[in-house]
This record gives structure tokens, sequence and C-alpha cells, in this order.
């Protein structure tokens, strides 16, 4: 049976850093990682926590589209001031971490 976790819980057991919050009692159900807008936008799912590296408005874009939980931010990528902003007009969550993609990925998959 899969396990879900909101955005919140995910965010404080794996001592994510929050940069911009949007809905953080959303249910994180999956996971994608993924730095190609395209490509995410065509195979994110819903409630996916998205790990990339892309800081940019069109990630945030992409993450409305896709309806993403949320953005994680790996190996500590930058978050732009214009995504900061329009994140935080569409509601979109971004998290940080040092970790790269896979290391968060393999402690995702142990959560959720």
């Amino acid at each position: 049976m899969k396990k879900t976790m909101t955005v919140k819980e995910l965010a404080d057991k794996l001592n994510l850093k929050i940069l911009t919050e949007g809905d953080l009692s959303r249910e994180a159900t999956g996971c994608y990682s993924g730095d190609l807008l395209s490509w995410v936008m065509s195979r994110a799912g819903e409630g996916d926590v998205w790990l990339t590296v892309m800081g940019n408005v069109n990630a945030v874009a992409v993450a409305v589209l896709s309806d993403c939980a949320c953005i994680v931010l790996t190996e500590n990528a930058p978050l732009d001031d214009t995504a900061k902003e329009k994140a935080l007009q569409q509601g979109v969550t971004f998290l940080s971490c040092d970790r790269n993609a896979y290391e968060l990925s393999v402690e995702i998959s142990e959560l959720i």
C-alpha cells in the first residue's frame, strides 16, 4: 500500500528548507526527478515531489501545470527572485537541500 505524507511532514523528516510556502498540508504521493521542463511537464504526476535544479519562473509554470505537490531544489540550487515572486503568487512550495536527486529520491521512497 502506498503511503503519503504532507509536504510539511516530508520537509521536517528530510530536513528540507522551506523557500516558499504554498499548501504545506498538500499530500505528497510520489516523486519525480528531472530538469528538462518539457519532459517533466508531460511525465510528472499530480501530487509528486519534483526534484530539480531548475529554480526559475518556468519551473513554477511546469509545477502548476503538472499539479506537483512541491518542488525541491537539490544540491543547493538557487531560486531566482522572479521565480520566488511567481511561486508565492501561484501557491507553489519550493524546498531546498544540499543532497543530490538520487540521494533524496531514495530517502523519499522510504517515506512514501
